[in-house]
């Protein structure tokens, strides 16, 4: 059955998109961190849309499951097969449209990647609002499948804010074109919504409708050193709420310290946590900064960057420490929401689960303080002992009140988690749309549901 589908396939898209090599495929099974694994027997790369219902067609028909992957820096297994699937790669789908400046929007393909859509914005004097350290390879269309999030997030929102329509090849090869030249469009059912954040498993987002916004003509950078966490998560309250508020990022003391030791990269201020703020407007923010900071109980003085350059080494503290995880290895990874008033007390039991679960193991805390989306890292962490620790700590996530995925989606690697932070009818109602849109079951089989 493969070898006939192999043909078929390479009868839509040319022989030269399509390989069943195992080196090619063993290389596209395994998932960013590199900590899980699976098997695939073919890699599709369609050019189109049409290329793209195509293929799901003759999946369909076959009886393949296919798994979609776009830049797979999915961070929850959301792109490993496990049924020996049909990867379908997006990359080819890197069409970027002209930037209209009037109505600040561009028309994009799914698999363009993230810098691109930046560098285009900015050649035409716009931004684009979300903004990720993988932003080389994380494709547009993956991040609108997982409602990614990012640097960002606290002053212009998720990728769900930015999309203004979307192409969506259906599981039966059909095709949902969502587009509208107005800024207010109720007409029926959100359709566009409904697809932002579904991890795939209703369809394969070809194309995107994306927003774009003035860029600010003035930014200044801080970096401020706290003595606890819960200096910090005060201080985060005031500025999130900030008129300018452009970022917002926590970092510990642990991973300021790996980047001083590992890349050269040392934190500019003392303290064991420390926060990262940006503000921007059009017009100078140094005074509303040094408002804000008026009452913070911060450790000496901050870090303030107001030129590009200074910006830009401020900003290198927190990017580092994305780079120095992969020096120790694959980490494990926990991309988790949580109330503001529940960030101290996680952060201690989390250290102490690991100490109990995995006492080698290194935890690094960082992530997006104004929306409580946090990124612990347990790095050194055995693969033996990486199961009761996940499980133990997502209890510990959903006993604090939080979310057990944030920006990162469900993928399989949370799959069995879901139950903690969306109940029965809930689980049911989204069970009931994925069965509407792919009553085979055959798209993104491994993600969302168990």
């Amino acid at each position: 059955m493969t070898e006939t589908l192999t043909e078929t396939l390479a009868g839509i898209v040319g022989a030269g998109h399509v390989t069943t090599d195992p080196d090619v495929l063993d290389g596209r099974c395994v998932d960013h961190t590199g900590r899980y694994r699976g098997r695939a027997s073919a890699l599709v790369r369609p050019g189109n849309a049409e290329e793209v219902t195509a293929v799901l067609r003759a999946c369909r028909d076959a009886g393949a499951y296919v798994t979609v992957q776009g830049g797979r820096t999915s961070l929850v297994a959301g792109t490993v097969p496990e049924n020996d699937d049909i990867l379908l790669s997006t990359e080819r789908l890197n069409q970027i449209g002209a930037v209209d400046t009037v109505e600040r929007r561009v028309s994009v393909g799914a698999g363009v990647p993230l810098a691109a859509v930046q560098r285009a914005a900015s050649a035409a004097g716009l931004v684009f609002g979300v903004d990720l350290a993988a932003r080389e390879s994380a494709t547009i269309g993956g991040m609108a499948s997982t409602n990614a999030g990012g640097l960002r997030t606290v002053r212009y929102g998720n990728m769900g804010e930015q999309v203004l329509g979307l192409d969506i090849a259906l599981p039966d090869g059909s095709v949902v074109h969502r587009h509208s030249q107005v800024r207010r469009d109720n007409t029926g059912y959100d359709l566009a919504a409904l697809f932002v954040g579904a991890e795939g498993t209703l369809g394969v987002i070809t194309a995107l409708d994306l927003r774009l916004h003035p860029s600010p003509t003035h930014r200044v950078t801080a970096i401020c050193g706290f003595a606890d966490l819960d200096g910090l998560v005060d201080a985060g309250r005031t500025f999130r709420d900030l008129d300018g508020i452009a970022a917002l990022e926590l970092i510990d003391a642990r991973a300021s310290a790996l980047t001083a030791e590992h890349l050269g990269v040392a934190a500019p201020v003392d303290g064991a946590w420390q926060l990262l703020i940006e503000l921007a407007g059009d017009t100078d923010q140094t005074d509303r900064l040094a408002d804000a900071l008026e009452g913070a109980e911060i450790c000496g003085e901050p870090a303030v960057g107001v030129d590009t350059a200074a910006q830009q080494r401020l900003w290198q503290v927190r990017e580092s420490v994305a780079e120095v995880l992969g020096l120790f290895g694959p980490p494990v990874k926990f991309d988790v929401s949580l109330p503001l008033s529940a960030i101290q007390g996680f952060a201690v039991q989390a250290a102490d689960l690991i100490g109990t679960h995995a006492p080698q193991a290194i935890p690094v805390l960082f992530g997006h303080i104004g929306e409580g989306n946090l990124h612990l890292n347990v790095l050194r962490c055995a693969p033996d002992a990486e199961p009761g620790l996940y499980a133990a700590m997502m209890a510990l996530i959903a006993g604090c009140g939080g979310n057990v995925s944030s920006e990162h989606g469900v993928g399989s690697r949370k799959r069995d988690y879901v139950a903690m932070s969306r109940t029965e009818a809930d689980i049911a109602a989204m069970r009931s749309v994925k069965a509407a849109f792919d009553p085979d079951g055959f798209l993104n089989p491994a993600v969302l549901f168990d």
